[in-house]
């Protein structure tokens, strides 16, 4: 080879990390030649495990053990901190914005590759809700996750000093919308941790807080099957958590959230966790995408009909082989999104060496979700499991797909010391505008007139 391939990699997350990873392995020879080299390209430097995202937010693992930093496990990739803006697969260039380029005022910066791989991910799928974009809050980034944890134990210090009972109303109701995984664990995670927390407040009980559960169709968690499902509304409501079946958020404006059945909450927190979409980027390119905006791609990950492109994860609409129903397509979860990287790398370095690629196949085994602590629902290998021993099962599978050794043993030992323990309770608001006291020091005094002459 005269020239290196480039392989550029857009997105660190699960398949971006991954597939980078895999490359470093399987083209290990050829890097230490000079052969090939590896461009990631991701808006952050770290890659976020979501699954861990709720029990971040409750305060069961610290929000640095739910990140994987970049530089340090792609040791052999060149990490560039920016976003892709577009793509031109034609001219084999991707156009991307860098911290540094709104320093250097130029521009953008035009960055060729041989191999593309497209792994940028999703974006949270938000509908056109009046009062959505001002009040609703995330869930799909580690920031979200410990702002939320912020935002819950605020409004419970605003509801024990208020003295107006609509102002303590409100702040004691959280409504989360979205039956998925995302919602149901968030909320059951956060429901936990503010049961908890109230017994050091004097003047608030468990049972003044309110949650509510808001799903637009007739079922919670369909991954883990209608039987778990119902479990699991059975097990929330338990817990007197309000879960609204068929039911759709209207409005949200002047904080109150309105529903679709006329319910109206007056409500200082909604957590808006219905679905994702494709990253952007995606209709930034020219690249075949199917309806969803998902890039089609073949059996091999390879975007279909395209030499030199490559996709996983929630931005590929890969066929299942596994699947006996034609046209079936592989889920964009992470039970696929690890496997499919591993596969992808693997053929990219095929590729390159002129040897023939194989399919991805994997039948899906099942899934798990936790309800909180000690309680979970799991349809896994056909076995229905509900909770303590699903718990368990959520946090070892969990354990074991996390990435590195490193990350593993720091939550290992978090989940022991946290059994050992009491939970921490504490709200560090502060994080999210960390300069606003020294401002306030370094700002002049207010000006009162003159003094008055002794």
């Amino acid at each position: 080879m005269t020239e290196p391939a480039r392989i550029l990699v857009v997105g660190g997350g699960y398949v971006g990390m991954y597939t980078a990873l895999r490359l470093q392995r399987q083209l290990r020879a050829e890097l230490r030649a000079g052969d090939a080299e590896i461009t990631v390209v991701t808006p952050e430097p770290y890659m976020t495990y979501q699954p861990f995202l709720p029990e971040a937010a409750a305060g069961s693992i610290s929000p640095r053990h739910v990140v994987v930093p970049l530089r340090r496990v792609l040791d052999r990739c060149r990490i560039v901190i920016g976003e892709v803006l577009s793509v031109d697969h034609a001219k084999r260039t991707a156009t991307l914005s860098t911290l540094a380029t709104a320093e250097e005022g130029t521009g953008t910066v035009d960055l060729t590759y041989d191999e593309l791989v497209i792994a940028p991910g999703s974006v949270s799928r938000t509908l056109p809700v009046p009062g959505l974009a001002d009040h609703g809050i995330g869930f799909k980034t580690v920031e979200e996750a410990i702002g939320l944890r912020n935002h819950v134990i605020e409004q419970m210090d605003i509801a024990s000093s208020t003295r107006d009972p609509a102002i303590r109303d409100a702040a004691l109701t959280f409504v989360f919308v979205g039956g998925g995984y995302a919602g149901v664990e968030a909320l059951a995670e956060l429901e936990d941790m503010a049961r908890y927390t109230a017994r050091y407040y004097h003047n608030i009980k468990p049972e003044d807080l309110r949650w509510v559960l808001v799903e637009a169709s007739d079922r919670i968690l369909p991954e883990v099957g209608e039987e778990m499902g119902k479990y699991a509304i059975r097990e929330l409501r338990g817990r007197n958590i309000d879960v609204r079946l068929e039911t759709r958020l209207e409005s949200c404006e002047d904080r109150i959230a309105v529903l679709s059945d006329g319910t109206r909450l007056p409500t200082r927190t909604v957590v808006w966790t219905a679905g994702v979409k494709p990253a952007p980027v995606l209709a930034a390119t020219d690249l075949p995408l199917n309806e969803r905006g998902r890039l089609r791609c073949t059996a091999e990950l390879a975007v279909e009909g395209v030499a030199h492109a490559w996709a996983a994860g929630d931005a590929a609409a890969v066929p299942d082989v596994t699947s006996k129903a034609p046209g079936t397509e592989c889920a964009p979860n992470a039970q696929h999104a690890v496997r499919q990287a591993k596969v992808l790398a693997e053929n990219i370095a095929a590729s390159l060496r002129g040897q023939p690629l194989k399919e991805y196949a994997h039948a899906y085994v099942g899934s798990v979700a936790s309800l909180g602590l000690h309680q979970g629902v799991a349809h896994v290998y056909g076995r229905k499991l509900k909770g303590y021993p699903a718990w368990f099962m959520h946090r070892a599978y969990h354990l074991s797909r996390v990435p590195t050794f490193n990350r593993k043993a720091r939550v290992l030992a978090e989940w022991t010391l946290s059994g050992l323990f009491k939970r921490e309770i504490v709200s560090l608001g502060s994080l999210e505008h960390p300069r606003a006291e020294f401002e306030l020091a370094a700002a002049p005094p207010p000006d009162h007139g003159d003094k008055p002459s002794s």
